[in-house]
């Protein structure tokens, strides 16, 4: 199969990182942080030495707060709904969010009476700036946003962004979901208080890891209470990080691989143009050649991320995506992406869109292949009109 869904999970995955997860598995399998014997303190080790670069790559200046979770979504729960929240404080974010923003958002406007307002996208960097510095209140306690959007690939300008809400008391959040192993990010430098993303997208990690770094003096309450493996002669969770924000049996397996495909992502990230940059503007060019195809978000010179975003005429999305699996044997996705809004702000959210998103160990020869299937699907519809 040619595998153009890169943007919900990278696959293949790189070797060393199969290597890592099978060596924990076949010799360090112990739980970490849970004894004193050997392998138990290797796994610690592993669990260690992963948060240290995990930090490094990223500008976290405190390792202790580069927290381990099973995916972004996790990590963005308990970066949302962590802070304490009163009746009339304010949240800004985007008409871009992905649903694992977007409801946490919602439940503490319901939960707390927190005010919510989400700034439609603009690709016009400097109005969108704009119109999230005018939505600034008293009461804005976060700016909480996506780096990129997953259904169009479009980048937001989010160290502009980050510049108008700097030395406001105000908190940033930023979704790097899509980002993370693409473009390089440095909570530091940037202004970013909160950073999250996932281990198996961008990085090219395993599935069930993701990470929340804090940066700075963020307190957050813990959304679940354990184990934590120390300080366990208290009722009460651990006021110390990790433990206070981490609770049960890490995945020791996952994380190695985390960490292996962190050393892959820095023996990579000093290329010029990524690989997978050079194919998607191939694909993009050629779908904008087909007759039929409509393409959404596609802005020449600006960075985005490996993303296309297209329909057939008036067809539904869902079947295009049908038909090049059992026809062609290419899988993409189709519909909605967890992303309503998103698709409101494209005026797609009855058809949805076809989503074809590329990685590094894609080819020019798949690129070709598929816009060649599309050729083909656009051509029979537009025959049965």
């Amino acid at each position: 199969m040619i595998y153009f869904d890169q943007a919900a999970s990278s696959f293949p995955k790189p070797p060393q990182v199969v290597e890592a997860m099978v060596r924990v598995m076949t010799t360090t399998g112990a739980n970490p942080g849970r004894g004193g014997h050997k392998i138990a303190r290797e796994a610690a080790d592993i669990i260690r030495r992963t948060r240290e670069k995990a930090a490094n790559i990223f500008g976290c200046t405190d390792p202790k707060k580069a927290l381990f979770y099973n995916n972004a979504t996790v990590a963005l729960n308990q970066a949302i709904k962590g802070l304490s929240w009163e009746h009339g404080d304010h949240v800004i974010s985007t008409s871009l969010e992905h649903n694992s923003v977007r409801r946490p958002l919602e439940y503490i406007k319901e939960a707390f009476g927190v005010e919510i307002t989400y700034i439609p996208w603009s690709p016009d960097e400097e109005q969108f700036t704009k119109a999230i510095q005018q939505e600034i209140k008293g009461k804005t306690k976060l700016v909480a946003l996506t780096h990129a959007s997953n259904v169009t690939g479009a980048v937001l300008p989010i160290d502009k962004i980050l510049d108008v809400v700097r030395n406001k008391g105000i908190i940033t959040l930023v979704d790097a979901s899509q980002t993370a192993g693409h473009i390089p990010i440095h909570m530091k430098e940037q202004g970013i208080d909160m950073l999250a993303f996932p281990g198996h997208k961008g990085l090219l990690g395993p599935q069930g890891t993701g990470m929340l770094l804090l940066e700075g003096d963020i307190t957050l309450n813990p959304l679940h209470h354990g184990g934590t493996g120390s300080f366990s002669d208290t009722p009460h969770q651990p006021e110390n990080l990790p433990e206070k924000l981490e609770s049960g049996t890490l995945n020791t397996p996952g994380i190695a691989g985390l960490y292996a495909a962190l050393e892959c992502y820095e023996e990579r990230k000093g290329e010029n143009v990524p690989r997978e940059t050079i194919l998607i503007r191939r694909l993009e060019a050629g779908l904008e050649k087909i007759p039929g195809v409509i393409c959404y978000g596609v802005e020449n010179n600006k960075l985005k991320m490996p993303i296309v975003a297209f329909n057939i005429q008036e067809v539904n999305s869902q079947e295009i995506a049908t038909i090049l699996d059992s026809h062609y044997q290419i899988g993409v996705r189709a519909g909605l992406h967890c992303s309503p809004l998103g698709h409101e702000t494209l005026n797609t959210h009855g058809q949805g869109v076809v989503r074809a998103s590329l990685g590094i160990y894609n080819t020019e020869k798949e690129v070709d292949t598929f816009l060649n299937a599309i050729k083909e699907i656009a051509m029979a519809y537009a025959d049965f009109d």
